[in-house]
């Protein structure tokens, strides 16, 4: 997670000049990126629905939550070495590692023959998708100027979302009518042609930033989300709390966490500095953060479970089910995204996202085999709509909560802390899912003539083996099922609770101007995706200056430059300065303006004589160009004005410069909305 400010560590910087129009080529990259991006979303949310099938073919249903614990904690662990290793020794070779690394390890979950060999090939699989999420997202930095960025993040933001709807279908629909296997064969073609097109379309300026890489922190700190994990989703089931295996595990963990705050106190570039946790709203922001993911990935992992074998739905149908929760999932996520950054009071929303999270598990606990669609439905989408709530507010407020110096690392940090909840959520619903199915099928059984080979623990091992029972054995094993998954849920409520008594001591800072909505990769991402704070602000600016009508801002520059000019007028000044002569009509042609607004814009800039007629074109009088220098002017100084404190006494190089050819970019270019009464 970048901590030098005094270098841009995502690329080299636009040029002050005229920006570029992102050409073909390009394009065909940001295409490539786009697949990269679509795999590693994919593999968070494709197996889910194959689960109960993998687990019927391989067994080792105890362990059926570490194909997706085991894909987590690689990617999260994985995601700031990839960032710094991209910065140091150029993204586009490392961007074609993460993609062999990822397509190597697909290939060998697809042949995996036992649940170990398939959880060790979902952690090297996890290690690629941590490359590819977060060096796709630098790369994009790379490729196109500021002013054009939030409009290609987006991007990526649609392909999050798209994936969440797509992965638990595809999953469904490979698991039923192929192979569950096929869930990871899939990304052998994808990457393939994401390869190809890297390596022929991708050129990347040669540019190195210099990082003291933190390696033993990042080693310390995935050692002990590791440790942990193991205590939760091995304790009880494999050994016993008290057994020496899970003392020994606890206790190497606090020594790890021990040593990990001490290494972090002195790193140069600490993966979390540490002074973050002095700052409460950043505090609160991160255990909330925790808790979301682990209501959210221990939800999803264990649905579609009880969806096929409690329910009886196919794979296919299962993902569909599931659609409700994402469906509120996103429409929380962008509506409150909205309000916030209009209404800048963002306090309710970490409230009411945990209050409806823990409804949303507590309707979830009272599902059965029994419930009919419309009940499952209405609580999924509940659920979702928790979720969406308390998701996209949670990176926005710790981006407001600290300094320009912090602002990357933090954004990073609490997508973080929402991953390692989500790989011990997984572990934590895992154990006691199985605890309790054991406890319940035993019940069930209990004193029933079972036939040959059937018994309690081959019907926890095997979920297929249920369609073999007598009808009359038939309702007690499936209701020991249900039980079992939606007691789940009833643990996670207490967490969730927790949550929402936190959220009421978050303090409602004033937000600065700067601080929108985060997009859909940092709140949909179940792993960081690492930013330098140029790149996020960048990024933040971006998205303001496109949601600004083009009208509205020449009217303000003109305004505060204290000049009495047509907005279209002020928008030629600058085009004359940055080009030296334009021809109006040709200008009119190029950039789509009507031809009477151009016109009526060249006459007003003659009859003032700010610029003189030479041929068919203008260019500017001297005092034409004191007044394209003072709107030009106007324009960074509202940009400036948007940071907050961000821009006070001793403010960073790297953001003047970003002020400066935002300014620049977004008064200079030739292809603008009409500027006429309608426009905006």
């Amino acid at each position: 997670m970048t901590q030098d400010v005094s270098t841009r560590p995502a690329g080299p910087r636009p040029p002050a000049g005229p920006p570029e129009h992102v050409g073909g080529g390009v394009l065909v990259s940001i295409g490539a990126l786009l697949l990269g991006m679509l795999l590693a979303a994919l593999d968070q949310t494709i197996v889910s629905t194959a689960l109960p099938t993998i687990v019927s073919d391989l067994g080792g249903l105890d362990h059926l939550s570490w194909v997706v614990t085991a894909y987590l904690l690689a990617a999260t662990a994985a995601t700031p070495l990839w960032g710094k290793l991209g910065d140091q020794y150029g993204r586009k070779k490392l961007f074609q590692s993460a993609i062999v690394i990822f397509l190597i390890g697909s290939a060998l979950c697809g042949v995996a023959q036992n649940m170990p060999q398939l959880i060790g090939f979902r952690a090297l699989q996890g290690l690629g998708g941590g490359g590819l999420m977060v060096l796709s997202m630098a790369i994009v930095g790379d490729l196109v100027p500021p002013r054009e960025r939030g409009k290609y993040q987006g991007l990526f933001g649609a392909v999050f979302g798209a994936t969440s709807v797509l992965g638990p279908l595809l999953g469904g629909l490979f698991t039923e009518h192929l192979s569950w296997r096929w869930v990871f064969y899939v990304n052998l073609p994808i990457g393939v042609v994401a390869l190809v097109v890297i390596a022929a379309a991708l050129h990347i300026p040669a540019s190195r930033a210099r990082h003291t890489i933190d390696y033993l922190g990042t080693f310390l700190i995935a050692s002990v989300a590791t440790c942990l994990v193991l205590v939760a989703s091995l304790g009880g089931t494999t050994w016993d709390w008290g057994s020496p295996q899970i003392i020994g595990l606890a206790v190497l963990g606090a020594v790890l966490g021990g040593w990990f705050v001490a290494v972090e106190r002195t790193a140069a570039e600490p993966v979390i500095p540490l002074k973050l946790f002095r700052i409460r709203t950043f505090t609160l922001s991160a255990v909330i953060s925790f808790v979301v993911g682990f209501a959210m990935f221990g939800a999803m992992t264990y649905l579609p479970t009880f969806l096929q074998v409690v329910q009886g739905v196919s794979p296919t149908m299962s993902g569909v089910h599931m659609l409700p929760m994402v469906a509120g999932l996103l429409i929380a996520t962008t509506v409150s995204g909205q309000i916030v950054s209009r209404t800048g009071r963002w306090r309710v929303f970490p409230i009411a996202g945990t209050a409806v999270t823990t409804l949303g598990l507590l309707l979830l606990h009272q599902l059965n085999e029994n419930s009919p669609t419309g009940e499952m439905s209405a609580y999924f989408f509940v659920f979702g709509l928790g979720l969406g709530l308390v998701m996209q507010v949670l990176v926005l407020i710790v981006q407001n909560a600290v300094g320009y110096e912090d602002l990357g690392v933090a954004t990073s940090g609490a997508t973080f802390f929402r991953s390692i909840g989500a790989s011990f959520g997984v572990a934590v619903f895992g154990t006691v899912f199985t605890s309790r199915l054991g406890d319940k099928l035993t019940d069930a059984l209990r004193g029933q003539e079972l036939p040959p080979g059937v018994t309690a623990d081959s019907l926890k091992a095997d979920p297929r083996g249920i369609a073999e029972l007598p009808a009359g054995l038939r309702p007690g094993v499936l209701h020991a099922y249900s039980a079992a998954i939606t007691d789940v849920f009833l643990y996670a409520a207490p967490v969730a609770l927790v949550a929402f008594v936190l959220a009421w001591f978050l303090r409602e800072d004033r937000l600065r101007g700067a601080v929108t909505a985060p997009d859909p990769t940092q709140t949909l991402a179940s792993n960081p995706v690492e930013r330098s704070s140029y790149d996020e602000v960048a990024r933040a600016l971006s998205v303001l200056g496109t949601r600004e009508g083009r009208r509205e801002v020449y009217v303000r520059i003109t305004e505060r430059a204290g000049y009495d000019l047509l907005p279209a007028a002020s928008w030629m000044l600058l085009r004359i300065a940055r080009h030296g002569h334009v021809e109006p009509a040709a200008l009119a042609e190029r950039s789509m303006i009507p031809l009477t607004v151009v016109t009526q814009a060249s006459r007003q800039l003659e009859e003032r004589r700010l610029a003189l007629r030479e041929g068919l074109g203008l260019r500017l009088s001297d005092s034409g160009r004191e007044a394209a220098a003072k709107l030009a002017a106007a324009r960074e100084e509202a940009l400036a004005e948007l940071l907050g404190d961000w821009w006070g006494p001793g403010r960073p190089t790297d953001l003047m410069q970003l002020v400066a050819e935002l300014g620049a970019e977004m008064c200079g270019s030739d292809a603008e909305r009409p500027l006429g009464p309608r426009a905006g």
